[in-house]
């Protein structure tokens, strides 16, 4: 298992929800991993959250356009199978991926990632951030600029893939892809707006946050 330290999440009427924190790890065998966790996981096994960073990565979703890359970069492309278009991870960004069972939780994919996103709003709430969402573009804005981003991939009831929030990381590599397919879009990050979060902080809120909405 990649995972370095396992703790226990919360617990509800199914389970235990498992919160692994793997530290930084490179993109493609932490994929496989997810596959290979939600191909492998029965009606009994917990559902679990894994936080982490990256290495610099760009992923492109399954129906992603090459077009939205749209400066030359030495930074990897990896392909994957999740929604939507290209993105990027990078050090100082908290990646959250939520292997969920849906079947379990009672809702669908829309309701999970409206769930998300309010964990993020949620928490940039507590320190004293507005944020919100955007009609037809699923993640979490401040003044118009992206804070997260969020792709997931559903396959026999089961989620994978998740969330990436901008904490302290180099925002360049952006410039270079229409984040999520749109032109111009915006990216902003929590040390841009004034928040001093240290990485380990934010995952843990970012932890705290998502348990609370995807399991009240």
């Amino acid at each position: 298992m990649i995972a370095r330290r396992q703790d226990s999440g919360i617990r509800d009427q199914e389970g235990v929800a498992i919160v692994r924190s793997l530290g930084r790890v490179e993109y493609e065998p932490t994929w496989r991993a997810m596959q290979d966790f939600t191909a492998r996981r029965t009606p009994d096994t917990p559902d679990e959250l894994w936080l982490l960073e990256h290495p610099p990565v760009y992923t492109q979703g399954q129906a992603g356009k090459d077009a939205h890359l749209i400066a030359a970069t030495d930074i990897p492309v990896v392909p994957i199978d999740r929604g939507g278009q290209i993105t990027y991870h990078g050090p100082g960004q908290v990646v959250a991926y939520v292997l969920v069972d849906l079947r379990r939780r009672g809702y669908g994919i829309r309701e999970l990632v409206t769930r998300m996103e309010q964990a993020v709003i949620d928490l940039l709430a507590t320190h004293g951030v507005t944020a919100s969402r955007l009609a037809g573009a699923p993640g979490v804005y401040v003044d118009g600029a992206k804070i997260a981003a969020l792709g997931l991939r559903v396959k026999h009831g089961c989620t994978y893939h998740g969330l990436a929030f901008n904490v302290d990381m180099d925002l360049a590599p952006f410039a270079a892809i229409n984040p999520c397919g749109y032109p111009g879009m915006r990216v902003t990050q929590c040390r841009d707006l004034g928040l001093k979060l240290r990485l380990p902080q934010a995952e843990q809120a970012l932890t705290r946050t998502l348990l609370v909405a995807i399991y009240s």
